[in-house]
C-alpha cells in the first residue's frame, strides 16, 4: 500500500484565530474567576469560522441553543433530580428541539452547558450568570475573533488574469488552426482555465460571505460568467478543430477569432464584437454556396461556431466590468 505524503508543516490564519481566541477566551475567563472557566475556550472554538457570514450564523443558532438549554436543564434536573436518567432524558428531548428550530450544529456547545449544571447538582442564580458569562466571554470572543478575514484580492486577481490568459491562448489556437490546419495544441490551456474557474468562483463566494450587507459580489459575477462562457468553448473545440475540408469563411472567422484573443478581459467590450461577428455573418451570405459536401460540413461548422461565439459574448453583455489593472501572471506561458 503507498503511503501518502506528508504535507509540509505550516500554519493557517484560522489555526492562527483559533490558538489566539482559545487564549483569550480562557484568559478574560480567569480574569472574571468563572468557575468552570476552560470552556470559554470550547465555546469560542465551536464559534469559529471560515467567514463572517457562517460565524454570526453559528454564534446566533449557539446563543439560542444555549439558552434553551438552561431552560431545560432548570425544568427537568428540578423535576428528576441531578442523575444520569434525567440527564439522558435531557439530552432525549433536547436534540430532536434543536432539529425543530433548524440549529442542530449548536447541540455540542449546549452539551456543555448542560454538563456543567449536572456537575454542579443544584441549579442557583450565581451558576445561571456564571454560565451566561461564560457564554458571552466565549462566544463574543469568536465573534471579534472571526471578523479578522485576510485580504483574497491577491487571489481573486491571480484567478482572473490566469482565466483571461488561458482563453486568450485558446482563441489564438483556433486562429492557428482555421489558418494552417494546425493540429500540434496539447490543449493544457483548457485545464488551466477549469482548475482558475473552480478556485476563482470558490474564493469569491467566500469573499460575499465575509460582506455580511452584500449578496452578491462583482468577481463571483464574473467567475459565473467565465464558467458559462468555458462550457460554450469546450463544446464548439471539437467541431471547429476538426473541419474536413478548407474553405474560405476560414480566413474570416480566424480573423475575428484572432481579434477576440487580444481582448479578452474583465472590461466589457461585447457590443462592439457583436457588431464584428455581425460583419462576419453578413460576408458569411455574400459568398459562394459549398461545391461538394465536405466543403457543406465545413461551412456549417463554421456557422455554428460564429453562433456559439455570439452566445458566449451574450453571457457578457450586463456584465459591468471589472475595475482591475491589466496583468500577467508570473512564469505562465
Amino acid at each position: 500500500m503507498k503511503l501518502k505524503k506528508i504535507k509540509r508543516f505550516s500554519i493557517g490564519y484560522r489555526t492562527l484565530k483559533t490558538a489566539v481566541g482559545i487564549a483569550v477566551a480562557i484568559g478574560i475567563a480567569s480574569f472574571l474567576d468563572l468557575e468552570y472557566y476552560t470552556s470559554a475556550g470550547i465555546l469560542t472554538i465551536l464559534s469559529i469560522q471560515t467567514t463572517k457570514r457562517k460565524s454570526v450564523h453559528a454564534i446566533y443558532t449557539r446563543v439560542a441553543a444555549g439558552l434553551l438549554s438552561l431552560l431545560l436543564s432548570y425544568i427537568l434536573f428540578s423535576i428528576g433530580g441531578y442523575n444520569v436518567i434525567t440527564l439522558g432524558v435531557l439530552i432525549l428531548l433536547f436534540l430532536p428541539l434543536l432539529v425543530m428550530f433548524h440549529i442542530t450544529a449548536a447541540f455540542v456547545s449546549s452539551v456543555v452547558i448542560v454538563l456543567q449544571i449536572f456537575n454542579s447538582g443544584e441549579f442557583t442564580l450565581p451558576l445561571l450568570y456564571n454560565e451566561l458569562l461564560l457564554m458571552l466571554v466565549g462566544f463574543g470572543v469568536g465573534f471579534l475573533i472571526n471578523f479578522y478575514m485576510p485580504d483574497i484580492s491577491k487571489g481573486l486577481n491571480k484567478h482572473r488574469i490566469a482565466i483571461e490568459e488561458a482563453y486568450s491562448a485558446i482563441f489564438h489556437e483556433i486562429e492557428k488552426y482555421l489558418r494552417t490546419g494546425d493540429t500540434s495544441w496539447d490543449g493544457k490551456e483548457l485545464l488551466i482555465a477549469e482548475k482558475s474557474v473552480a478556485k476563482g468562483k470558490s474564493l469569491a463566494y467566500m469573499d460575499v460571505e465575509n460582506h455580511l450587507a452584500r449578496k452578491e459580489d462583482v468577481y463571483y459575477r464574473y467567475f459565473d460568467i467565465r464558467e458559462k462562457q468555458l462550457e460554450i468553448i469546450e463544446r464548439v473545440l471539437p467541431k471547429i478543430t476538426s473541419l474536413p475540408a478548407s474553405v474560405a469563411h476560414s480566413k474570416i472567422v480566424a480573423d475575428f477569432v484572432g481579434e477576440l484573443s487580444e481582448n479578452v478581459h474583465s472590461g466589457n467590450t461585447v457590443t462592439e464584437s457583436r457588431r464584428k461577428l455581425q460583419r462576419v455573418r453578413e460576408r458569411f451570405e455574400e459568398m459562394p454556396m459549398p461545391k461538394n459536401h465536405e466543403e457543406f460540413l465545413a461551412m456549417s461548422a463554421l456557422y455554428v461556431f460564429i453562433e456559439e461565439m455570439d452566445e458566449y459574448l451574450a453571457i457578457k453583455q450586463n456584465f459591468e466590468g471589472l475595475n482591475v489593472k491589466k496583468g500577467r501572471l508570473k512564469n505562465h506561458k
